[in-house]
């Protein structure tokens, strides 16, 4: 279990990370969302020691991190490190060892994890040779065959097309199968609400939101009807309670509500003739959340 105590970090007049807390217990996901320069990586770094805290703990397993609890993490940086004149197999052999592996106990794995992540080439190739996802793709595995207990992924899903985010995103929930603690970085939205447990949002250094998505997403109310209907979108948008109401191109109609105790008299309005194929009230979106939290002036 991670466990994250009031960390505080500042660099001369600005506040990097501002009194943060939070559990990640074994087995669990955390999703950190926010703006470029909230603090994400800042945190990170705090988490392994690679910045000093002013103030605050970051505690493993009930203590502060010691030496050798770092062969049982994993961390991929955002800034991707590999060398490109160095084969495959020695880069991903190199890492492991780092994490107190041995060539003899990693060598036989390399082909395996290759095709579970689906890396175009061979084992021999140069790194230099491969395409930007499959360099990614190599730093992952660098980054996991070790079977790290906590692991740290700073925007993983950067550079990736949809099919390989979808094996990325098999394997951090494999992770959790596992038991391992989790923690990603992101700026895709649907990752985030598809794989984590829990979700924190950093604005300015500070936490702004904490919770499960469902519980986040609650807390703004159930103030978007999504309908199928005969009856025109000016006419719905004459409906009390509605705050806007558009047509996607699909030709679902889309309303925006005052209050989600709206939604019941629009319901009886666009069923008063009977069956209709949609109607769903729902809270706003991940992305919308972050949307407005990232709007607002004062939090």
């Amino acid at each position: 279990m991670l466990e994250i105590k009031n960390l505080k970090k500042t660099f001369g007049s600005l506040t990097a990370v501002d009194d943060i807390s939070f559990i990640i217990p074994d087995g669990q996901i955390l999703g950190m969302i926010g703006q470029n320069g909230a603090g994400k990586t800042t945190t990170f770094r705090l988490i392994l020691n690679f910045l000093t805290a002013d103030s605050g703990e970051v505690l493993w397993n009930g203590r502060p991190l010691q030496k050798t609890d770092y062969d049982v993490i994993g961390y991929l940086p955002e800034e991707r490190g590999l060398y490109p004149k160095v084969s495959i197999e020695d880069q991903i052999i190199y890492f492991a060892q780092l994490r107190g592996k041995s060539k003899k106990e990693i060598k036989p794995q390399i082909d395996k994890w290759m095709e579970k992540f689906q890396v175009k080439g061979k084992k021999t190739d140069k790194i230099k040779s491969l395409s930007k996802g499959n360099q990614q793709k190599v730093q992952l595995i660098a980054t996991l065959i070790h079977q790290p207990k906590l692991v740290i992924l700073d925007e993983p899903f950067s550079g990736l097309d949809p099919v390989n985010a979808e094996l990325l995103e098999a394997g951090i929930k494999e992770l959790k199968k596992q038991g391992a603690c989790v923690i990603f970085s992101s700026h895709n939205m649907n990752n985030v609400e598809e794989i984590c447990d829990n979700l924190i949002m950093l604005k300015n250094g500070k936490m702004v939101l904490d919770g499960t998505v469902r519980e986040i997403r609650e807390q703004y109310g159930r103030k978007k009807l999504f309908l199928e209907t005969p009856i025109s979108i000016d006419e719905l948008r004459m409906l009390p309670g509605v705050i806007k109401a558009e047509t996607t191109k699909e030709g679902l109609k889309v309303i925006d509500l005052e209050s989600p105790e709206n939604g019941k008299a629009i319901f009886e309005k666009v069923t008063q003739n009977g069956y209709i194929t949609t109607f769903s009230q729902q809270p706003p979106t991940i992305e919308e959340i972050f949307k407005m939290k990232a709007g607002e002036i004062n939090e």
